[in-house]
């Protein structure tokens, strides 16, 4: 098991957008499986590679009850997301400590390169489609907290920078 560290906010990294992955080669499987070995680690449901410094297009996703269940993602874009929205308590290791309530599509049909080098369109749902947004926008150079007001974020960061 190879977990790696997540580099710490405000890393400038976090704020970049990462790199397309043009193919899936033995490189690309070996990062995969330090994300899931991270992802389990911390424990959270999914993990961009920016997080932890790794500049390419690559997110891994698990919200299944029993784990295990890693869907493993590159250049994931999302085509379609529902008109219904969810909250949930959404937080990152690269700024422990605090979280936020975030309201995102309840749903998401999303196109992604996936682990056997092929183009897969899949639907999310629920916990998995707010996790494969997170990880979409860290992709983005995008925090979580990007999505409150101006006014909630500065709380935010604040209380991060006293709890750090």
């Amino acid at each position: 098991m190879t977990a790696r560290r997540c580099i710490p906010w405000p890393d400038k990294r976090l704020r970049s957008p990462a790199i397309a992955v043009e193919e899936i080669t033995g490189e690309i499987e070996a990062i995969w499986r330090d994300m899931i070995d991270t992802m389990e680690a911390m424990p959270g449901v999914g993990l961009a590679a920016p997080q932890i410094g790794v500049m390419l297009q690559l997110a891994v996703v698990d919200a299944s009850e029993k784990r295990g269940e890693a869907v493993r993602m590159a250049n994931p874009e999302i085509l379609h997301s529902s008109v219904q929205m969810r909250e949930h308590e959404e937080a990152s290791p690269n700024l422990p400590g605090v979280s936020a309530v975030i309201s995102r599509p309840r749903a998401v049909t999303v196109r992604f390169l996936n682990a056997a080098g092929e183009m897969e369109e899949r639907d999310f749902v629920g916990l998995w489609a707010t996790s494969v947004q997170h990880q979409v926008d860290h992709l983005q150079g995008r925090m979580y907290f990007d999505r409150l007001s101006k006014m909630k974020r500065d709380m935010l960061l604040r209380k991060a920078r006293k709890a750090g």
